[in-house]
């Protein structure tokens, strides 16, 4: 009796995904990959493909089957920690083994994204890192505190409209670093590996140790959140409160996740604004705080939206960074962190911590931490 309705619950939600799945391409749409018996390749390994790219006979008949078979098998049927499908030992049947991914197995998972950094130097400054650190961070910023929505668990961002949102313009290209990282552990949830990618960033561009534990489940494109959610850099203090409120963070809290800014650099074909906020946009250090306090920060003279610049005209502020040096509240934190880099690096750990595990269900307490690869 148990076997069949863990066959009805499967089946049922095969048919939700099916209908979930909007009309995109599949790469776009990050559809969970599915693993299949395939030929072998020719370098001996097993291949997989997504689900828009299964054989014929595969498709949704083929979750069915899955279910079908799985219960058959006296129910010891498993999914993976992100909600995919049991591992097809053969053509010849399903062979049904549990899968409980260990430290190791997330260390592998560290080290193929900090590998990939490393081979890609087209990118910005000449690393991914500063957007996979976007990708993390703007995946878990869309909490809501009292409605208890958004937030990391879910990787919403795959879907349209979320993945549309003026916010997250440009965060395709970390998606797609991030695919074949998927490809090749399929059991990681998307929502995981997003922010597991965001934890290696930050390590591999110097900053501290960030603890992390797994825990996130993919959902459906019904779970995206509004627009709007996500700091608007053209605003003040008071929009500052407001969405860092939203989510549950306090004045200092504010202020260390603001450090982020010592990353990357923004676009006019993404955000409007231009230019980077630091001179090492690739390592994470306290010199955002100590450049809002010693430069001299004036208006650019330009078309695009309104921010400022320094006066070697090669760096940049946006008005919601200046709203933490004119603000009397913010502006101590900001003091603090300028003097001291280990004070700031100790609270930037702990709020990325708590920025990345808002409204999360995790099932253990144990948090890992990883190993930079030098």
């Amino acid at each position: 009796m148990a076997t069949n309705q863990a066959a009805r619950v499967l089946m049922r939600a095969a048919a939700r995904a099916n209908q979930a799945i909007p009309k995109t391409n599949a790469r776009s749409s990050g559809l969970t990959h599915i693993r299949l018996p395939r030929q072998q390749g020719r370098n001996g390994s097993r291949q997989y493909s997504s689900a828009s790219g299964a054989p014929k006979s595969g498709g949704s008949k083929g979750l069915i089957f899955a279910a079908i078979a799985a219960a058959a098998g006296g129910g010891t049927y498993y999914l993976y920690s992100s909600g995919q499908l049991p591992d097809f030992a053969g053509a010849g049947g399903v062979s049904a083994k549990e899968f409980v991914p260990t430290k190791d197995d997330y260390q592998k998972v560290y080290d193929e994204v900090a590998k990939r950094l490393t081979d890609f130097d087209e990118y910005d400054d000449g690393s991914y890192g500063p957007v996979l650190v976007r990708l993390a961070w703007h995946a878990s910023g869309t909490y809501d505190v009292e409605t208890k929505t958004g937030g990391s668990n879910g990787a919403t961002m795959r879907f349209q409209p979320e993945g549309d949102h003026g916010a997250n313009a440009g965060l395709k290209h970390a998606r797609e670093f991030l695919d074949p990282v998927k490809e090749k552990y399929p059991w990681i949830s998307y929502s995981d590996l997003w922010t597991l990618a965001g934890v290696c960033a930050f390590q591999q561009m110097g900053g501290p140790t960030i603890p992390w534990r797994p825990g996130r489940k993919d959902n459906d494109v019904s779970a995206c959140t509004p627009d709007g959610r996500l700091p608007d850099g053209s605003k003040d203090q008071k929009h500052l409160r407001a969405i860092f409120g939203r989510m549950g963070f306090n004045d200092q809290e504010i202020v260390a996740l603001s450090g982020a800014h010592a990353l990357g650099r923004c676009h006019t074909d993404r955000s409007g604004f231009d230019g980077p906020w630091t001179f090492s946009p690739t390592m994470l250090t306290n010199d955002y705080y100590k450049l809002l306090l010693s430069e001299k920060w004036n208006w650019k003279k330009w078309n695009g939206p309104a921010q400022y610049e320094d006066k070697t005209k090669s760096l940049m502020m946006l008005p919601t960074d200046m709203a933490l040096v004119k603000d009397k509240e913010f502006k101590k934190h900001v003091e603090r962190y300028a003097k001291d880099e280990a004070v700031f690096f100790e609270d930037f750990k702990n709020v990325i911590v708590k920025l990345f595990e808002l409204g999360v269900p995790f099932k253990q307490d144990e948090r890992f931490s990883f190993k930079v690869v030098e």
